[in-house]
């Protein structure tokens, strides 16, 4: 991987992760100071979502900044990982303070609920809540299609972003829409029937959809964590490269481990001719290395396996 191809990557994310602080942040002050005048359940659990998401950003660019620091001794495959830990720590936050907090808030308006006010305020600052999140979600939207494969889905995209930062942003987005439409629907029940009800149902609803999207994002950061490989379509082109080498007898495995977004172990357990020389066996693994970084830029550590060199020397 290029400097300039890891420099593009931080770029995107990080529009990304500032599209969405500055989306959330305002929308939160403003759903807060609504909910305070007109007392609506879903309203407070909005205003919840929005300021859980603005610190959730903040953790997805703790998270770039300490992935990018550059390999030492105690970590000499580098700090990639860092992203998919703040990353998980997000999830947790979303299921734990986004979904918890606003099924407790619906959960005590049912038992008391407020009266039913004018909702103009509301229906206000929703409309202003939809148009921002829409804008980061769009940002969101456009990072994946630009890594998004020929007739795969936004979600098929999801599933195989490595990029944790627009991932998250992406899911987290998702939700935050239709949290609004769910908060927009409860408000407009209420006033309709006169049922004052309808609103802090619709507060555990939003608290039940972030913790839905909290699973979702948990099982995407958790299996980066614990050294997710790359996608199939790629690791089939892997072994047609290494099975074009004309000094490879066999090509028994090859397995890769994604470090970051952009930077993934590949261990490579194959069987060189025997009777080679071992300057042959060297320009062979240079070749294969070549072709390696040519066609998959993101492998940026290729290892063979000693015993591939054992049966060539003996």
């Amino acid at each position: 991987m290029t400097e300039a191809t890891q420099d593009n990557r931080t770029t995107s994310s990080q529009k990304v992760i500032y599209a969405a602080i500055a989306a959330n942040l305002g929308i939160a002050v403003a759903k807060f100071i609504v909910a305070g005048i007109t007392g609506s359940a879903s309203m407070v659990a909005e205003g919840i979502h929005s300021a859980v998401d603005t610190g959730n950003e903040l953790l997805l660019l703790l998270g770039e900044r300490r992935g990018a620091r550059p390999p030492d001794r105690k970590h000499p495959f580098g700090y990639g990982k860092s992203l998919y830990f703040w990353a998980l720590i997000v999830a947790l936050s979303v299921f734990s303070l986004g979904g918890g907090l606003s099924i407790y808030h619906g959960i005590a308006a049912l038992q008391a609920p407020p009266p039913l006010e004018d909702p103009m305020w509301n229906y206000v600052v929703l409309v202003a809540a939809a148009i921002f999140e829409g804008y980061s979600w769009n940002v969101s939207r456009k990072a994946l299609n630009a890594v998004r494969k020929p007739g795969t889905t936004l979600w098929q995209a999801v599933r195989a972003s490595k990029d944790a930062s627009v991932f998250t942003v992406f899911i987290e987005d998702s939700a935050a829409l239709l949290g609004i439409a769910i908060a927009a629907g409860g408000i407009a029940l209420g006033q309709y029937f006169g049922n004052p009800y309808f609103d802090p149902a619709a507060s555990i609803l939003i608290g039940l959809l972030l913790i839905g999207a909290a699973f979702m994002l948990a099982r995407e950061t958790g299996a980066l964590l614990v050294g997710e490989s790359i996608d199939p379509d790629q690791l089939a082109a892997l072994y047609a490269l290494f099975r074009r080498e004309p000094a490879l007898d066999t090509v028994a495995s090859l397995r890769t481990m994604q470090l970051g977004p952009e930077d993934v172990l590949l261990a490579a357990s194959v069987q060189f001719r025997r009777g080679m020389r071992i300057d042959e066996v060297e320009q062979a693994i240079a070749r294969l290395e070549a072709a390696v970084a040519a066609g998959h830029p993101a492998i940026r550590h290729v290892y063979f396996e000693a015993s591939a060199l054992r049966a060539v020397l003996h």
